[in-house]
């Protein structure tokens, strides 16, 4: 007596009755390549926004009207002029110098910390206050041709002398500008930024600002405040 399934041949029914798990095996197999090809796209996907992240731009704005220099000194030629309230992409700063490399109104060059300002925490900060709550990157500076000399280098005629930044700046009160306006005094004309930092030649007279420590004067129709002790400019009124 034959076995109920020994007449049925490998071509016959069972064959068709075994073809539908192979294709949901096979289906399977495909919801799985593309569940993996789906979650490496998406790890991609995040792994570039992640990147857009770090690679953000520091977005800074100028406090001052201030010249945008080729190198980071007064020494280096002014390759434009930014005016104050002028967007600039701050790329960062050098380490142990308040010189920072910024790209402003097309111009690419460098600027002094002190002059610029950035949005942190919905307050505008000094970025030379606030370099290392802000993050701001440390950039280097080769020139092509030998180091960067340590003091600068003037252009003929240029009578004011840096290096910006040997002083600190400071914030006069209101009652020392009220005296320099009702107290003008002779403004002189010179070669060079009236920047903070800058010595004032010898020959130049400063006023007396009663009961205060530094002194007075008009350098090319701007009133400048100097410590008398190292003749260097500590504060430039706009």
């Amino acid at each position: 007596m034959k076995s109920p399934t020994s007449g049925f041949s490998l071509g016959g029914v069972p064959g068709n009755i075994v073809e539908p798990r192979a294709l949901s095996a096979h289906r399977n197999q495909g919801d799985a390549h593309m569940t993996l090809k789906r979650n490496i796209l998406l790890a991609g996907a995040v792994l570039l926004a992640s990147g857009g992240l770090a690679q953000a731009e520091m977005m800074a704005t100028t406090v001052n009207d201030l010249n945008v220099r080729a190198g980071p000194g007064p020494q280096y030629p002014s390759v434009g002029l930014a005016t104050r309230g002028s967007t600039a992409v701050l790329d960062g700063c050098i380490e142990g110098s308040r010189w920072c490399r910024v790209d402003v109104n097309g111009m690419r060059g460098w600027v002094y910390a002190d002059y610029l300002q950035v949005d942190h925490g919905g307050s505008s900060v000094i970025v030379e206050q606030h370099r290392a709550e802000i993050g701001v990157p440390s950039v280097t500076y080769e020139s092509t041709a030998s180091v960067v000399p340590a003091e600068p280098q003037p252009a003929p005629g240029d009578e004011l002398l840096g290096p910006v930044g040997a002083v600190e700046t400071i914030t006069p009160p209101e009652t020392v500008r009220t005296y320099i306006d009702t107290n003008p005094g002779q403004a002189v004309q010179l070669g060079g930024d009236v920047v903070v930092g800058a010595e004032v030649p010898a020959d130049v007279t400063f006023q007396t600002i009663p009961d205060y420590e530094y002194r007075y004067t008009r350098i090319n129709d701007r009133p400048v405040l100097v410590d008398p002790g190292t003749r260097r400019i500590v504060y430039v009124y706009q």
